[in-house]
């Protein structure tokens, strides 16, 4: 390897060193705060009579409301930096979320899952965006892998916590539900005005690299910015009605109809098969098919990014995960069940990073900003439709496993159509010392 090489990355590693720690305590709690009405589920339909269509509609409105503001919140960000952009998010999202323990009709419900949605709405597209501006084409798949953490992070920990938090029940005289929506929305928006102080902008701003590794690392990614613009859109608008734009909308909906037709109910479904209620024991459980996330989620992105295999790899961890996801519905036997959850699980989480490198091999700028953040919002509607697609089926076969089976299904169709109208990127020779003007 030529001492270039070596230096960027060592650049590399540095950057990954300084923020994707931080950045990873962010995407967790972002996770806790959407996916943390799993956990308080029966407990809140108990306490303010809601049934399991009002809880279904009101778990997925979040997703309306994030849909809505995403474009323009990224767009926002990409003009005022992400430090203050994203302290914004976190504290606004914290404290909305900590208003759901006041949510004692299915009104104030609705209202404040769907004002959930909009505070945090620019918060994950701005995340890859921002990655962008940090780390070159060549390491982007290991970044947002490591990323990527936050979704079974946030139920490895968060599980245990989440469980333990409902077993405060009449503490202080708060419910334990309650309890749970107001110790993780104070988290995150404590956790965001650290963000304020801790994230720079981009590397010219970055003063804890040196004078050559910020030039190095400038020239690196001006270059791949090069490289996108000759092969895609550079306006906002050309890059919102680009056909790869939206046909990666499309296949990013049905990755998340999957992926929230499980996370929603995962605990009660882990619950059913311990024959438990949902508390700390559950919890701990639960945690398990995280765990399994985390590892494959470390081991394929470095895979996919060493021999530029993103999407062949996309397309078999989407397909084991839609089978995970229906084998864990039809097993018989808990056990067997877990371990396909724990398939289903490693298929989704990693399988994502590696979609995000799509759109950014011919995306840069506001360009690349705007279209994040559409691909996301667009996407996240699976998150909207996902609860009540299982629920209809689980009702139409009065069986509830037709629900899994059927997200099951929606993998692997997400699978199908990486196959079919995903392309190959293209990519260009870097010369060490070229640079260009970053977009």
């Amino acid at each position: 390897m030529s001492d270039h090489a070596n230096a960027e990355d060592a650049v590399t590693a540095r950057v990954m060193r300084r923020l994707l720690p931080f950045l990873l305590l962010m995407y967790m709690l972002a996770f806790l705060d959407r996916a943390n009405i799993g956990f308080a589920q029966k407990a809140l339909q108990h306490d303010t009579g809601l049934s399991n269509a009002a809880f279904a509609f009101g778990a997925g409105v979040f997703f309306v409301g994030y849909a809505l503001f995403e474009v323009p919140s990224n767009l926002l960000l990409h003009r005022v930096g992400a430090k203050l952009w994203m302290c914004r998010i976190m504290v606004t999202w914290g404290l909305v979320s900590a208003a759901m323990a006041f949510a004692h009709t299915a009104t104030a419900f609705y209202v404040l899952r769907f004002a959930l949605g909009v505070a945090e709405a620019g918060f994950f597209p701005g995340i890859v965006y921002y990655l962008t501006q940090w780390f070159p084409q060549s390491a982007r798949a290991r970044a947002l892998g490591v990323f990527y953490f936050g979704a079974p992070l946030a139920f490895i920990f968060g599980s245990p916590l989440s469980g333990a938090l409902l077993d405060l029940h009449g503490a202080l005289g708060f419910a334990g539900w309650q309890w749970l929506f107001l110790v993780e929305g104070v988290l995150a928006s404590l956790v965001g005005v650290w963000a304020f102080w801790y994230l720079d902008n981009n590397p010219s701003r970055a003063r804890w690299l040196n004078a050559s590794q910020r030039d190095l690392l400038i020239s690196r990614l001006a270059h791949d910015a090069q490289t996108a613009s000759a092969h895609g859109p550079r306006s906002v608008l050309a890059a919102l009605v680009d056909p790869r734009v939206l046909i990666l909308s499309a296949a990013y909906f049905l990755i998340q109809m999957s992926v929230y037709g499980v996370i929603f109910y995962l605990p009660q479904q882990v619950a059913a098969l311990m024959r438990a209620h949902v508390g700390a024991k559950v919890g701990f459980v639960t945690a398990i098919p995280w765990l399994c996330a985390v590892l494959v989620t470390w081991i394929v992105p470095r895979f996919a990014d060493r021999h530029a295999q993103h999407r062949r790899l996309a397309v078999v961890l989407l397909v084991v995960a839609g089978l995970g996801i229906a084998i864990s519905g039809l097993a018989g036997q808990p056990l067997i069940a877990l371990i396909a959850l724990c398939f289903a699980a490693s298929g989704l989480i990693a399988a994502q990073p590696l979609f995000w490198t799509f759109p950014t091999h011919y995306l840069t700028g506001a360009a690349a900003a705007g279209a994040i953040a559409l691909i996301n919002s667009l996407g996240s509607l699976g998150g909207f439709v996902a609860p009540m697609v299982r629920t209809s089926a689980e009702r139409a076969y009065d069986s509830t496993s037709a629900g899994l089976v059927l997200l099951g299904l929606v993998a692997v169709l997400a699978a199908v159509a990486i196959i079919v109208f995903v392309r190959p990127a293209r990519t260009s020779a870097y010369t060490p010392g070229e640079s260009a003007k970053v977009s």
